[in-house]
């Protein structure tokens, strides 16, 4: 068995594994780094840049929840560089992304007195609601890009491959393949991607037929018929019309 490493995170010393993350470091005494593409069931990719941190020696930011927890190394999680870098991230997410139903972000805003009116004249990304299946609604206009969804689409859990990231620029959505409806993907309905998004950018049909005003009877009516009709069309290609390939 590996011996543990020594460091010291915010004047406080922790022994962790040799494999062990700077987050995984500063979660065990306590010390609390905000994350977003983070998720304990998902690889870390280190995509959103929250969770810096300043470490002595390095001339950069460093993604705690890549960055493996060396011996001697010393950690700062609060410094005024780190939290402006926190602060300019949450408030760039907020002027172009609808952060209404992402409760975990908006406790780091205000924990970070973001200021959402800092970049108020930046364009808003309002794809369409993606409403093309029984099961579940699409709104991309919540949607912050964090790849969870897509991890666990694939090799994290459920190895299906039905989603992945589209286009370029502000123009990036998480998608389909040739932008495919989701009855005409390899999604099989598991629900994980529901599980780990930080938005609501994905979420259960009904609950979004609830906030709509949908009775439930309507709402179990609206969605028996979607599925027999989805249904219907898998079994029968020719029922649709022929689509132009990309």
């Amino acid at each position: 068995m590996s011996e543990p490493i020594f460091l010291t995170i915010d004047d406080t010393v922790v022994s962790v594994e040799p494999e062990a993350t700077i987050l995984q470091a500063a979660t065990r005494i306590g010390i609390r780094i905000p994350t977003m593409c983070y998720h304990k069931a998902t690889t870390s990719c280190a995509i959103c840049r929250l969770c810096v941190v300043e470490v002595e020696g390095s001339r950069a930011l460093i993604p705690s929840c890549v960055a493996s927890a060396g011996p001697g190394m010393v950690v700062h999680t609060r410094t005024a560089r780190v939290e402006r870098v926190r602060r300019t991230i949450l408030e760039m997410l907020a002027s172009s992304i609808d952060l209404s139903e992402a409760p975990e972000l908006q406790a780091h805003m205000r924990d970070y007195s973001v200021d959402i009116t800092r970049y108020s004249g930046c364009q808003r990304r309002c794809p369409p609601i993606l409403d093309d299946n029984p099961m579940y609604i699409r709104d991309y206009a919540k949607c912050v890009l964090c790849w969870r969804c897509v991890q666990v689409c694939a090799e994290d859990a459920q190895y299906t491959y039905a989603i992945n990231f589209s286009g370029r620029g502000f123009e990036t959505l998480i998608s389909t393949f040739y932008d495919r409806p989701i009855m005409e993907s390899t999604c099989v309905f598991c629900g994980q991607c529901l599980g780990v998004c930080p938005t609501n950018a994905l979420k259960p049909k009904r609950e979004w037929l609830l906030e709509q005003g949908q009775s439930l009877d309507e709402i179990i009516e609206t969605t028996r018929i979607e599925k027999r009709t989805c249904m219907s069309r898998l079994a029968d290609p020719s029922s649709e019309p022929e689509r132009k390939q990309p």
